[in-house]
């Protein structure tokens, strides 16, 4: 308990590459500064359950991989076996969430569809299964094709009146918080924080997803939207699939920054919601004061709530009990405890 669930996701997109390589890259170095006993990545790996999937797309990569760089095709391996875009195939909450605001109904955890499991891919499934086994707090799926690190809304509230190109910015409650974390990501990679890559200028290296192109369906969204965790998508190179040369470059580039990311989860506000007995309730609401957008606590009754530095009020309530409201002040560093 009170130890946060971290993940990062590569290579959904089969063709884009890059992200897959960067993930088992990552796991060799932190197991290796573990060995060597740097001080940092103990800590780290100490303090945090680091969950790695260097490819949610083999068969896509597969395809891919057998054009290789020189001869693939800007979109020859990006769907799975299915010919099914995996990152437009997660169950639609955006339009359940902007109907539920208008209603004032739940701003998290949004129900699924009766027929969701009939709608989505295998992979698809299996992810769904996954994060929703864990209590995850913090992710990042990582892509390639553009140099930019994207947090949501990526789907706009109303597609219906826009061309394609037209976009609108589309924040969630939780807009300054995803700023933070997709800046920490863009200013500690080499080059992201430029803002000019791939013919494109985002200032900072960030962007919010719908601003940039408004998508439906994909699993950000859905992340924030379904569970507790809060997720951005990373563009991380102009070459979905860059030659082998590349790659140490490319590597020196982002290492520091998939560091820096995994420790943004320690901010914010965590802790124990018990009874009177000291046992942990599972599923509790934690609400804040002026951000609508509710988490909830774990199997064991511990939770996490990401918060930028400031002065909260704070509500936990669960059926059956009471609710219990606090004030209390995150600092820059290590989260609060409440």
């Amino acid at each position: 308990p009170v130890e946060p669930e971290f993940k990062y996701v590569g290579n959904m997109h089969g063709n884009e590459v890059l992200g897959r390589e960067l993930l088992l890259q990552l796991s060799e170095f932190l197991c290796e500064e573990y060995r060597r006993g740097n001080e940092r990545i103990t800590r780290l790996i100490h303090d945090t359950r680091i969950h790695i999937m260097p490819s949610m797309n083999p068969d896509g990569y597969e395809v891919a991989a057998k054009q290789g760089p020189d001869s693939n095709g800007y979109l020859t391996g990006r769907n799975n076996a299915n010919g099914v875009d995996l990152n437009r195939n997660f169950p639609d909450l955006n339009t359940l969430m902007y109907y539920s605001r208008e209603i004032s109904g739940p701003n998290h955890h949004i129900p699924l569809p009766d027929n969701w499991k009939s709608q989505v891919e295998p992979e698809t499934l299996a992810v769904i299964q996954w994060i929703s086994s864990y209590n995850f707090v913090l992710s990042a799926n990582l892509h390639g094709g553009a140099v930019v690190a994207n947090y949501p809304y990526d789907k706009s509230q109303d597609q219906r009146f826009r061309s394609h190109r037209r976009t609108v910015n589309t924040p969630t409650p939780d807009d300054k918080l995803f700023q933070k974390l997709a800046k920490t990501y863009s200013y500690a990679h080499s080059w992201m924080h430029r803002g000019w890559n791939c013919g494109d200028y985002f200032a900072d290296g960030i962007t919010n997803g719908a601003s940039w192109y408004s998508l439906s369906k994909g699993m950000q969204d859905f992340n924030y939207l379904y569970t507790n965790c809060f997720e951005i998508t990373l563009e991380l190179s102009c070459n979905k699939f860059p030659p082998e040369e590349d790659l140490e470059r490319q590597w020196m580039a982002n290492r520091e920054a998939l560091v820096a990311f995994i420790e943004e989860v320690h901010q914010g506000i965590k802790g124990m919601v018990s009874d009177e007995n000291n046992n942990g309730i599972a599923g509790a609401v934690i609400s804040v004061q002026g951000i609508s957008h509710d988490i909830t606590s774990g199997d064991t009754g511990d939770y996490f709530r990401l918060l930028l530095p400031g002065t909260y009020t704070v509500t936990a309530s669960a059926e059956g009990y009471q609710p219990l409201t606090v004030t209390t002040t995150v600092g820059p560093a290590a989260p609060s405890l409440v």
